[in-house]
């Protein structure tokens, strides 16, 4: 039995109907796939292997380590060090987990780490650093962001490591933990530190 004018008509009017929704779904599928699948911390970032963008951020007034002030940052910070540049706040709650680690890491000789502290009051920052100690060499204030947008941060904290010749090497999205310093950031800094 062949269909009706009327039936083939019905057919397609159903399938237009259902054209856009099954568009729809299989769009929201898409989005909920990429929004669930990735883990921030592996987001690619165009700056790897980029020197590090123009930076000039004036310092955190009255923070001081080992009884001096520490400057503000540039990008002459970076000459021939192998550094690790933490963006931060106050009051980022993972800023708070990973600032343990930071000191610890800062107690390594070889690498120097720098702070951009993001969009903070300065007196909240300083009580901040009081409280779990100050990693920093130098520590820049950024207070409506637009040097971490250059930077190309996502949210706080974010940690890069930049090499000797200026260039960065990696980045963290993310807080640092045990986890992730023994298993990537580590390494990474082996890597930064064998090259010349």
């Amino acid at each position: 039995m062949s269909d009706t004018p009327q039936q083939s008509a019905r057919g397609k009017r159903n399938l237009l109907v259902l054209l856009p929704l099954l568009a729809f779904l299989a769009l929201a599928a898409l989005f909920l796939y990429r929004l669930g699948a990735g883990d921030p911390s592996k987001l690619p970032s165009a700056l790897i292997g980029r020197q590090a963008p123009k930076t000039d951020l004036p310092a955190l007034e009255g923070l001081a380590r080992d009884g001096k002030a520490v400057p503000g940052l540039n990008n002459a910070t970076f000459a021939g060090n192998v550094t690790l540049v933490n963006v931060w706040a106050s009051w980022c709650v993972p800023c708070h987990d990973e600032a343990p680690l930071l000191e610890e890491m800062a107690k390594d000789t070889r690498i120097q780490i720098v702070g951009i502290n993001y969009k903070d009051a300065p007196d909240n920052a300083r009580r901040f650093l009081n409280r779990y100690g100050n990693p920093f060499v130098a520590a820049g204030v950024d207070p409506n962001g637009r040097a971490s947008i250059d930077w190309g941060v996502y949210g706080v904290p974010e940690t890069f490591l930049i090499g000797r010749d200026g260039a960065i090497a990696y980045k963290l999205v993310g807080p640092i933990s045990a986890e992730n310093l023994k298993a990537v950031l580590e390494p990474e800094i082996e890597k930064a530190l064998a090259k010349n």
